[in-house]
């Protein structure tokens, strides 16, 4: 049974796959009909409000010809009046997928541990795949342009990441930028620098990464393709807004700050966008600011995503 709990579950061959089947879905979308999941239901776990997340995989879910229920963290026992063992046991007699947005990233490993249906991490505290990849994709088919090799087109470059370099965006595109052949710099202060857990998780893989960890901002953009930030404050970090504030503030991407990348590289962000904090509104308006892009493919990616996991079982 084949899983999406993090990047590096996807092996090379299977980049490959996604990123094609992804732009293909993406030029034939409304012009040919799906029945892949015809007569089958995915369910949505969210424990995790979310627009993107939600609407994109229900969409796409549709898309494919399947049907969808959502529960959130109200409507199901999980973790508290049932085991999240049973949880996954009880709903794989039901449904055919689950797609988990939660806190703890152990939950989706111990849904995909036991239950015996695919299992697609929509975020976690510690990992955020679906959005990094689908970040990967929008870049490399602004490089690969519409015929070029996708995974390819990322080798060499560079993304700098600003902000809270800890969290979830920025281990998963730590884990993203091994994968591609990517070169990484993180910038934000030296609490929330990367943590020992994703540092482990290089390693277990063998994986060598091109990655530089600096409090300076401007030596992180040097050179980059991709400029990117993240909200300062995540669901479940509320009491922290005040603290991280102050703390992040050096690393708003402003006007200046972008300028000092390569002239012709991206701004991205996952959104939702703080204008003012982690990034300014002239910068997010910037004509190489591709936000929207990337929101939209997470549904081609996703849908690829699920194609994979379905045709691979």
């Amino acid at each position: 049974m084949k899983h999406l709990l993090k990047e590096t579950d996807l092996s090379s061959t299977d980049l490959n796959r996604v990123f094609s089947l992804a732009r293909e879905l993406k030029k034939n979308r409304g012009k040919q009909t799906s029945s892949l999941l015809s007569g089958k239901t995915w369910v949505l776990i969210f424990s995790k409000e979310s627009t993107r997340t939600r609407v994109s995989f229900e969409v796409g879910i549709r898309e494919l010809g399947g049907n969808v229920i959502f529960l959130n963290k109200n409507d199901i026992q999980l973790g508290r009046g049932e085991t999240v063992e049973d949880t996954a046991r009880v709903l794989s007699r039901y449904a055919h997928g689950l797609v988990v947005r939660t806190y703890d990233h152990s939950d989706v490993e111990r849904l995909a541990s036991a239950g015996s249906i695919p299992v697609i991490n929509a975020l976690t505290d510690f990992l955020h795949p679906c959005q990094t990849l689908t970040d990967a994709f929008t870049a490399a088919e602004r490089w690969a342009g519409p015929t070029g090799d996708l995974v390819e087109s990322l080798k060499g470059r560079k993304i700098a990441f600003l902000g809270d370099t800890r969290f979830n965006m920025a281990n998963s595109w730590m884990l993203t930028a091994s994968m591609f052949g990517m070169k990484i710099s993180l910038a934000g202060p030296t609490a929330y620098k990367p943590g020992e857990k994703i540092n482990q998780l290089l390693q277990a893989g063998g994986r060598k990464i091109d990655y530089q960890v600096t409090t300076d901002p401007y030596e992180a953009v040097q050179g980059a393709d991709i400029v990117y930030t993240d909200t300062w404050t995540s669901m479940g970090q509320e009491s922290e807004a005040a603290a991280r504030a102050i703390a992040m503030k050096p690393y708003t991407v402003t006007e200046k700050l972008f300028a000092a990348a390569k002239p012709d590289a991206f701004f991205m962000h996952c959104l939702p966008a703080h204008p003012g904090e982690e990034v300014v509104q002239a910068v997010l308006d910037n004509p190489r600011s591709i936000i929207f892009d990337e929101a939209e493919n997470r549904l081609h990616v996703q849908k690829a995503i699920i194609s994979h996991l379905t045709e691979s079982k």
